[in-house]
């Protein structure tokens, strides 16, 4: 499960605060399916940041099973990442010079996984790329080499897989793709994924939703951390689950 408690960010702009995100207390049961939706600028991109980990709020704690990842050191915080979290990015982040299979080995490798090369070779099947395996990036499309960022973030079995606007860099037809991978990985592993779009269409593949404006919310189907609904500012729809 994951918990923030009264999260916020404010960074320095010149010489005036500015405030990212306001302070917002959610809860994400194990096994949803959540989409954080908003226009450039809402502070999407930063919740996903601060749940992961990557990122240290200006107040409040965020909580993955329990554990305030916001006390841990950075060698505690990076374990508990490589245990609990994958992750899938606009952009890929593949490294070039690896060939898919080894793109998506490098983790378990880094973790000492004695099976590596075969569940490896699972993860591609799985994302359909087994004739791609061999492929280095350049050689894939943007769709196959998003699949095998999927891939990868699925290499050390995490219970979470978070996803910064993961088909912005794709064509509808792959973007459509990745979401019914991910709803599939979802529906088949159990995994709760945070997904970071701002395309209301593919958003309603998801179960939840988490709609923000300018660092605050503005609509949620989730319950605050305290087991209340999440207010709707002026009167803003909830979205149908």
């Amino acid at each position: 499960m994951i918990e923030l408690r009264e999260v916020s960010k404010t960074v320095m702009s010149g010489s005036e605060p500015l405030t990212i995100l306001h302070p917002l207390s959610v809860t994400i049961p194990h096994g949803e399916f959540v989409a954080i939706v908003g226009p450039s600028g809402s502070g999407k991109s930063t919740l996903l940041g601060l749940i992961a980990g990557l990122d240290a709020p200006t107040s409040g704690s965020v909580l993955i099973d329990s554990v305030d990842i916001t006390r841990l050191g950075e060698d505690a915080l990076a374990k508990l990442r490589g245990e609990k979290v994958g992750f899938v990015f606009q952009f890929f982040h593949l490294i070039p010079s690896l060939t898919a299979y080894e793109n998506v080995a490098v983790p378990m490798e880094i973790a000492g996984a004695g099976d590596a090369r075969a569940r490896a070779q699972r993860l591609l099947e799985e994302v359909g790329l087994t004739g791609r395996a061999h492929h280095y990036p350049s050689q894939l499309s943007g769709g196959e080499q998003q699949r095998v960022a999927l891939a990868r973030a699925l290499a050390n079995d995490p219970p979470i897989v978070l996803a910064d606007e993961p088909t912005g860099n794709l064509d509808s037809a792959n973007g459509r793709h990745i979401m019914d991978l991910l709803r599939t990985i979802h529906e088949t592993r159990g995994t709760t994924i945070v997904l970071v779009t701002h395309d209301r269409e593919l958003a309603g593949m998801a179960d939840a939703h988490l709609a923000l404006r300018d660092g605050r919310v503005v609509e949620s189907t989730l319950r605050l951390a305290g087991g209340g609904p999440i207010p709707l500012a002026h009167g803003a729809p909830v979205p149908p689950r």
